[in-house]
């Protein structure tokens, strides 16, 4: 696999310095991306940089992922309208540990000379002195250079600080560090930090220059820079977030079912683009399903081949399996059986905004019937009155967990309590949840 063409047919190149391909073509090559630990989960945002590193160890090369202990501490002013908030450092910490996990489910560590490595940048800035700082880094790169960059020419206007003016040589620094001591040859990113991974390059020509690497000061680029186009929506915003927010890889902040759903809710339109840089499917495979989606649009099948691949990678194939089944209840297809398959917090992903009544144990032992559930024991909030229930029973418009009762009589001992709290309502197309707690 050659690591540019895969980018090329999959539109996922942006930009490259001249001699990148020549030299991805002459040796196995070290490259890497980094990673801010500003939470302690990625976002689907942050995994079309992840697929680079992906697709690069998968042509034969060696990725490194860099978590930003350091320089998460300072925030990137990149795409910024406004500074960041500092973060404490047990925070960071355990958003480092967060990333790294997650970093685990995409690379692989043990594949000999091209297995993955994890560094974290904190490890050379700890003990590096602000004095020391200054005459390693900050004498190779001049004023006009560092406010040419866009991610400080766009804040100029509004403000930028000290702090966040110097985010791009912290950055140039990793690039130099990791050239230096571990052969690293590339840095990638998205097309937004071309201008910090070009000031890495610039720093590591200036100081190799000063190094008497070359006697003449010209020092051949070694170092490289590679970028992979923002994916937006069709309106031009960031792609990643949904309604709530941001779409996480921690199952805690976005179920895997919240996740699953993300990818079939996407539209035709942003499809053929979505499948291409965030799934592992072949060209002639994408392709395929693409003509088959063509003919039978309705099925939403290049939809499903998204959600399938990258739920998978994300969350692990029983998740997956459990997001399908949890997707069957929003369709109408759901059993008893399925939505006893649901753990309790599927479950509530499933119903989030259904309308919710909580009883007491004891209340819901003291019912006598269904009938007292429905109206009497939820205060109304299901039916307004036995009567408007008992009207509703005899229309066959009253469910309990997805299975028609007919009969008003049905003693709640009989009824199934999903995850021993919940049941599930139906009163015709509309859901109400009983919660026993």
């Amino acid at each position: 696999m050659n690591f540019i063409e895969e980018l090329e047919w999959r539109g996922m190149l942006h930009q490259m310095m001249p001699g990148t391909a020549e030299q991805l073509e002459k040796e196995m090559t070290s490259a890497y991306i980094g990673f801010d630990p500003t939470a302690k989960s990625l976002h689907i945002g942050n995994l079309a940089t992840i697929m680079l590193l992906v697709h690069f160890q998968r042509a034969g090369h060696k990725p490194y992922a860099l978590v930003g202990g350091a320089t998460g501490m300072v925030g990137d002013p990149s795409g910024k309208s406004a500074e960041r908030q500092f973060l404490d450092e047990n925070v960071l910490r355990e958003n480092q540990e967060g990333i790294k996990a997650q970093l685990a489910r995409f690379l692989d560590f043990e594949s000999g000379n091209n297995a993955a490595e994890i560094v974290n940048n904190y490890d050379w800035f700890k003990e590096m002195g602000f004095l020391q700082f200054l005459r390693e880094v900050g004498k190779y790169l001049t004023i006009n250079y560092m406010s040419s960059k866009d991610s400080v020419k766009n804040r100029i206007t509004t403000g930028i600080s000290y702090t966040e003016f110097t985010y791009q040589l912290l950055q140039g620094y990793d690039f130099y560090h990791l050239y230096k001591n571990h052969g690293v040859r590339l840095q990638m990113g998205g097309s937004d930090q071309w201008g910090n991974i070009t000031t890495g390059t610039e720093l590591i020509r200036r100081k190799e220059a000063n190094d008497g690497s070359d006697a003449d000061g010209e020092v051949e680029y070694s170092a490289y820079a590679l970028t992979t186009p923002l994916v937006t929506k069709p309106d031009g915003t960031k792609f990643g977030k949904s309604e709530s927010g941001n779409v996480w890889l921690d199952p805690e902040m976005t179920s895997p079912y919240q996740f699953y759903q993300f990818w079939i809710n996407q539209s035709d339109e942003v499809c053929e683009r979505l499948i291409r840089v965030f799934t592992l499917l072949s060209k002639e495979e994408i392709e395929k399903l693409e003509t088959e989606h063509k003919e039978a649009p309705h099925l939403r099948i290049v939809q499903q081949a998204i959600a399938k691949d990258v739920t998978i990678r994300v969350h692990g194939e029983e998740q997956y399996n459990l997001a399908v089944k949890a997707s069957e209840v929003l369709f109408g297809k759901a059993t008893l059986e399925t939505l006893q398959s649901l753990d309790e917090k599927t479950f509530n992903s499933v119903f989030d905004g259904v309308p919710t009544t909580e009883i007491s144990k004891a209340d819901y032992g003291a019912c006598e019937s269904l009938l007292d559930l429905v109206s009497v024991t939820t205060n109304g909030e299901i039916y307004a009155s036995k009567g408007e229930a008992r009207r509703a029973f005899k229309g066959n418009a009253v469910s309990v967990n997805k299975t028609k009762i007919q009969d008003e009589r049905t003693p709640v001992s009989d009824l199934t309590l999903l995850n021993d709290k919940y049941l599930l309502i139906g009163k015709g197309k509309k859901n109400h949840i009983v919660k026993v707690s």
